[in-house]
């Protein structure tokens, strides 16, 4: 598909919807689709997205603040015509070979009613380019606008349905007022969330995103990090089981094992055979991750350290421990730790943690542990932004349909 998204700005102007089109961009390339970005402002960043500048599609041009300053006061500026024809004629002429045209905004907000009438003259049902009008902002719901809106031409632009047009919004409150406003069903209006990029936010390691990628560490719903060695002093088999108690209540649940078995015991390779014997007798193929079967290689601290801040919770049921490290480091990292009641981690953690006995019911700890996880907001929060509004999701499940027509 040939794709061409529309705003006043793009990216690298800073802003919210500037940053969710940049985003968008990315994704849409990646899917194997053409995009160009068009914007008055802004310009080329990545390889393979052109920007093409239409300079009165800006809302800070001299001219269309001009046109704007008169429109504010109910009156039709004599240049408001020509105009939207410079700018329909411009966009025709760059859209005559596009499949979907994608206007964030630009029929949501007063800020450029030229540009806004020129899209509409512009469009024609049923003929390519397909008009997507995205709406972040509402102009005729908002109260700061409404001194500036009026009734008629052009400023009635903004409060009807265009026919043929695809309406997206960007939340189900922006559903619920654009359905008031247009009075159309609220089943015509997609809804499309804002998202997140998780390797970006948490600055994450090639070797991390390639982990998070092939084992879907992003959709778990939690993920376990158990940062040890496999020795049989770290009672690993009891986190397998505590994982398969959980799993009925979180089918998406992830456990990582990042360390490898300890070099100076033989009997610690039979130990790993054990391990994932276990594991495929529970059934936990997909839910349990042993960095030792993806790499016999040290991992590097960035890596150990992304691992931490992608994590849920630390779970670490040793029977024996010197020190207890990863008690410090999931300190740091904020995140929740559920660890067995021995000396040195009762030392390190004290109150600030959860215990349970090293050779507890598995049932027992996995209860425990969820009766933490069930009220604990920023834990449930942190599940539900990774589970629902990563980027990558939101292309799958809302946008990629969108281009289907």
């Amino acid at each position: 598909m040939k794709i061409d998204i529309l705003h006043y700005s793009v990216p690298p102007v800073v802003g919210g919807v500037e940053a969710v089109i940049g985003h968008h961009a990315r994704l849409m390339v990646k899917a194997g689709h053409t995009v160009r970005l068009m914007a008055g402002r802004g310009a080329q960043e990545d390889e393979g997205i052109p920007f093409i500048q239409i300079p009165l599609a800006d809302s800070l041009h001299s001219r269309v603040l001009g046109i704007k300053s008169v429109l504010d006061q109910g009156q039709v500026p004599d240049d408001f015509e020509l105009a939207v024809e410079e700018i329909e004629n411009q966009i025709r002429e760059l859209t005559c070979e596009t499949d979907f045209l994608i206007a964030h905004n630009v029929c949501s907000l007063n800020k450029n009613l030229a540009l806004t009438a020129a899209l509409k003259r512009l469009y024609r049902p049923a003929h390519p380019p397909h008009l997507i009008l995205w709406h972040h902002d509402l102009a005729w719901t908002t109260a700061r606008y409404r001194d500036e809106l009026h009734q008629g031409y052009p400023w009635n632009l903004l409060s009807q349905d265009w026919p043929g047009v695809t309406q997206v919004v960007v939340s189900r409150v922006r559903q619920a007022e654009l359905s008031a406003l247009f009075g159309i069903p609220g089943e015509r209006i997609r809804v499309v969330p804002n998202g997140i990029d998780a390797s970006q936010f948490f600055k994450l390691d090639k070797f991390t995103m390639q982990l998070a990628v092939q084992h879907q560490l992003l959709q778990a719903v939690p993920l376990f990090l158990l940062p040890v060695r496999i020795t049989p002093r770290k009672n690993i088999e009891t986190a397998l089981r505590i994982i398969h108690e959980l799993r009925p209540r979180y089918p998406d649940i992830k456990m990582i094992v990042s360390g490898p078995p300890g070099p100076h015991n033989p009997a610690n390779q039979y130990y790993f055979s054990m391990l994932r014997s276990l594991r495929d007798e529970l059934g936990l193929d997909q839910a349990v991750v042993f960095l030792a079967e993806i790499t016999s290689e040290y991992l590097p601290d960035p890596v150990i350290f992304d691992l931490y801040r992608l994590a849920d919770a630390l779970l670490l049921p040793s029977r024996e421990e010197g020190f207890g490290i990863p008690l410090l480091e999931a300190g740091l990292a904020g995140m929740p730790v559920f660890c067995s009641s021995i000396p040195p981690l009762r030392e390190l953690g004290d109150e600030a943690v959860t215990y349970f006995p090293p050779d507890g019911d598995p049932v027992s700890i996995a209860n425990l542990i969820y009766s933490h996880i069930k009220f604990n907001p920023g834990f449930e929060l942190k599940m539900k932004v990774r589970r629902e509004f990563t980027w990558e999701r939101i292309y799958q499940e809302n946008i990629a349909p969108l281009l289907l027509g």
